[in-house]
């Protein structure tokens, strides 16, 4: 084989190893569920949650998100997903805006209430599919003095500025890596960490958006290799240099699509 010609193979393959045969992210059709409020007029009710991303106004998050019911966070699984959310006006005339939507990520959970029945208060109960929206996301689609009401959604892929990120907290033989700002279909599969005294580790889920690694990586530039729940790869190279400290955060060029 011609020399230039198998760099370039190479150099292809190198590409087609890093990125997977999966096209981006498809909005899903319509679903019917309901939908609440929580959190305030400035939804600073709404910081932290169950996915863990924090303040949501200094990651990006804003007040456009969501709480999730049981059925449809998935024990983490959704942590990051993006919802267009329509008030059903035909259901519900008089608590609906007519016209308008508004896409929300999900980055809290709503729990069940099993003391109040699933049609007056245990709104988040399993099986139903129930949206506790940040107020402000909440009120582009619906009146405030409504409460409840009947929505329709689709998963659509979320829309973020920049590239992923990493917050590596935890201490010595214990890395906690929150993977934050996730585009496309917003939410992680599988996680690997590689140091460059080690080979390729798998990770494990913690809680919310919360990967965890138990070796000793200090002192290591760090890898990471993220499977989103679509099927798309991706390999962040070196993404952490190797002066790292716990609490920083590490912001890729790549992203999913």
């Amino acid at each position: 084989m011609d020399s230039g010609v198998g760099l370039v193979l190479s150099m292809v393959l190198a590409v087609s190893s890093v990125f997977s045969a999966v096209e981006g992210f498809k909005p899903s059709g319509w679903t019917k569920a309901t939908a609440t409020f929580y959190g305030g007029s400035d939804a600073s009710g709404t910081m932290g949650g169950a996915c863990g991303y924090g303040n949501l106004y200094s990651t990006g998050y804003g007040t456009r998100t969501a709480a999730l019911s049981t059925a449809l966070f998935g024990d983490s699984a959704a942590c990051g997903q993006c919802y267009k959310i329509i008030c059903d006006y035909r259901a519900d005339p008089r608590w609906c805006l007519k016209g308008v939507s508004v896409t929300v990520t999900a980055t809290n959970f709503c729990p069940p209430n099993y003391a109040l029945p699933n049609d007056d208060g245990g709104w988040c109960n399993p099986p139903r599919q129930h949206f506790d929206m940040a107020q402000p996301a909440w009120e582009k689609i619906g009146i405030y003095r409504g409460g409840i009401v009947p929505v329709l959604f689709q998963r659509v892929p979320c829309k973020k500025h920049g590239g992923v990120r990493f917050t590596i907290n935890g201490l010595n033989y214990f890395e906690l890596v929150l993977v934050s700002n996730v585009a496309g279909p917003g939410s992680v599969q599988s996680m690997s960490v590689k140091g460059s005294k080690t080979g390729w580790l798998p990770m494990s889920r913690n809680w919310g958006a919360n990967w965890q690694s138990n070796a000793y990586l200090n002192g290591q530039p760090l890898s990471f290799r993220v499977t989103t729940t679509d099927g798309q790869t991706l390999v962040f190279s070196d993404i952490v240099p190797s002066n790292w400290g716990f609490g920083q955060t590490f912001s890729s060029r790549l992203q999913f699509s």
